[in-house]
């Protein structure tokens, strides 16, 4: 019987290298997009608070409180990104990168509280209308507008990479949300007096916003558990790989995030040819990386002598 031989592998020097610059080079391009925010944010809500202290007006005050909230969100986040750039050592080997999966999910409970203030404040508002100011509001909320849909914007491209980024979008967005809602109240109250309009439109915003972070809570719980991240399929992965040239079968197979944006594999490979597993690593490698996994490590075994248990374990997890 022919000796097994196995294999770990990771990735060639120069390639974990590039793949590190690269990475190092878009959180750094990400964190210069969060100071702007945070800086453009914190300026918002001075003057909210200004305009509602001077105007009396408690409900500027609570969205800026709110908004204060999100400045803090986007404050995790740069932290996340951060972290994330720490290198490994002997305790960490991945570094600080499982954080920004945890500080994630923090950030779609934080949304989920916001949702739950927008809700409790409106019912408040329904069983008990106040009169308001609908031009300054209205005045106040454009300001908003102006400043939350620019962050939106700023965050649009990445955020569909990354689970932070898709956070604090998710977070911007609800505000530019919020204060279209609120500059339409403010203008039906000043032509209408119709002040019960200012809650209606804060519940129909508050389940907007629900919609999107319960799919970001659940994607960032997904991840925190070492989970398959949402735009890989494994049973597709194994298809791929086991449609390479020599390539027999591949069990044992796992994949996780080790952060927001980078994913890891392991998997046993069996091969018809020891003598070119190098030219078959090289080549699973590339098509890995093609999928978005930048972390491999595979084990290669001859044929007739691979562990059939590991082949039951793949395909018990392939339906979940």
């Amino acid at each position: 019987m022919e000796e097994v031989n196995h294999v770990h592998e990771e990735h060639k020097p120069h390639e974990h290298h590039g793949h590190h610059h690269d990475h190092v080079k878009v959180l750094s391009s990400l964190s210069n997009i969060f100071i702007i925010c945070i800086v453009l944010n914190v300026i918002y809500v001075f003057i909210e608070a200004s305009v509602g202290f001077f105007e009396n007006s408690l409900g500027l005050l609570s969205d800026a409180g709110h908004n204060l909230g999100d400045v803090f969100s986007l404050l995790l986040a740069l932290i996340a990104f951060h972290l994330a750039k720490i290198s490994n050592n002997k305790r960490f080997t991945y570094g600080y990168k499982k954080s920004t999966i945890l500080i994630s999910l923090l950030n779609a409970i934080i949304l989920l509280v916001a949702v739950g203030a927008i809700v409790v404040e409106s019912i408040n508002k329904l069983r008990n209308p106040e009169p308001i100011d609908g031009s300054v509001i209205s005045w106040t909320a454009g300001a908003g507008i102006i400043v939350n849909g620019l962050t939106t914007l700023l965050l649009m491209k990445s955020q569909k990479h990354d689970l932070n980024v898709r956070g604090a979008f998710l977070h911007m967005a609800a505000d530019t949300l919020v204060s279209v809602g609120v500059v339409i109240s403010g203008l039906v109250i000043m032509y209408t007096g119709f002040y019960l309009i200012d809650p209606i439109i804060s519940l129909v915003i508050a389940g907007i916003i629900l919609i999107s972070t319960i799919h970001l809570l659940m994607e960032s719980l997904r991840l925190s558990l070492d989970g398959v991240p949402e735009t890989i399929r494994i049973e597709e992965v194994k298809e791929i790989l086991e449609a390479q040239p020599h390539v027999l079968n591949v069990h044992h197979l796992h994949i996780w995030a080790i952060s927001t944006t980078d994913v890891a594999l392991t998997a046993h490979v069996v091969i018809d040819d020891l003598s070119g597993m190098e030219d078959v690593k090289d080549a699973l490698k590339t098509v890995l990386r093609e999928k978005g996994i930048n972390h491999s490590t595979l084990e290669m075994e001859s044929t007739g002598t691979h562990c059939h248990e590991s082949s039951l374990i793949i395909n018990s997890n392939e339906g979940k």
